[in-house]
């Protein structure tokens, strides 16, 4: 495997997207705190907005212990905002669901997030639409993204 470039350009580049994720994660943080809740947990609850699903499932996609998701997951059901029910496709299996007022909390959540979309919406639709690709080529394609932008990680 070649080794990745080390040139200026590439350099910055990275540092550039190192502080947009930074960014982003400290307002997603502020926003989650908003709700009472911790940036772990908000990521969890916007992830099962997107789709139900089991711990290790959660787990994987969070890069992190399914032990600590179910931790999360207590945490989130212990305030109503999350429901564990049984998988319609195997009943030994549990999954994580948002309740109706975890998906309010989820919408809300996302929509609160103006960091992305102000410096977004002064990019053309074709350059927002050039970015969306590079970064989707950067990430091995849009098989491997999410359905919808959303936070992600531990």
């Amino acid at each position: 495997m070649p080794t990745p470039p080390t040139d200026p350009l590439t350099l910055e580049v990275v540092e550039l997207i190192g502080t947009v994720v930074a960014r982003y994660y400290e307002e997603y943080d502020e926003a989650a705190a908003a709700h009472s809740l911790t940036g772990a947990q908000a990521r969890v609850l916007g992830l099962l907005a997107l789709e139900p699903m089991p711990m290790r499932r959660i787990a994987r996609k969070l890069k992190c212990e399914p032990s600590n998701v179910t931790g999360i997951v207590d945490r989130l059901e212990t305030r109503g905002l999350v429901e564990r029910r049984p998988d319609p496709t195997d009943r030994r299996v549990k999954l994580a669901a948002p309740t109706e007022q975890g998906a309010r909390i989820a919408r809300e959540l996302r929509e609160s997030l103006t960091f992305a979309r102000e410096p977004l919406a002064r990019l053309s639709d074709g350059d927002r639409a050039l970015l969306r690709d590079l970064l989707r080529r950067m990430l091995g394609g849009p098989e491997l993204l999410p359905e919808r932008p959303g936070p992600s990680g531990g």
